[in-house]
């Protein structure tokens, strides 16, 4: 069993989940139960799926749990470009969450690669 909160994709991923909070803030009232919603849930995914990895047995359910990761952060990505286009955030704002998304794919690939060579014969 791993500790997620030593892990340097978890914190990123945590960080990017309270700046989703932080700029959905900002987001219109009608918004509430729609984007406002879907990309909270999405940003809150990637760290919760990272962490439930950490808690299972093998990196083979490591390694599962950090793919759904993946899906959520392609999802928030996604989302955050839908924003920007609605015009719900400003090019600065989009471009810093982009780029912070972006690094914990990057992270996310990496850590599944390093799994994925240790579990080969």
């Amino acid at each position: 069993m791993r500790d997620f909160k030593k892990l340097k994709v978890w914190i990123k991923a945590h960080h990017f989940t309270l700046e989703v909070y932080k700029i959905t803030l900002n987001f219109p009232d009608h918004e509430r139960f729609g984007l406002t919603s879907q990309i909270r849930r999405a940003a809150v995914s990637i760290s919760s799926n990272i962490a439930e990895g950490c808690g299972r047995i093998g990196e083979k359910e490591l390694a599962r749990f950090l793919i759904i990761s993946t899906g959520s952060a392609n999802e928030a990505e996604y989302q955050l470009l839908l924003a920007y286009h609605l015009k719900y955030i400003q090019l600065e704002s989009y471009q810093s969450l982009n780029y912070l998304i972006n690094e914990v794919k990057r992270m996310l690939f990496a850590f599944i690669e390093k799994l994925a060579v240790g579990n080969r014969p």
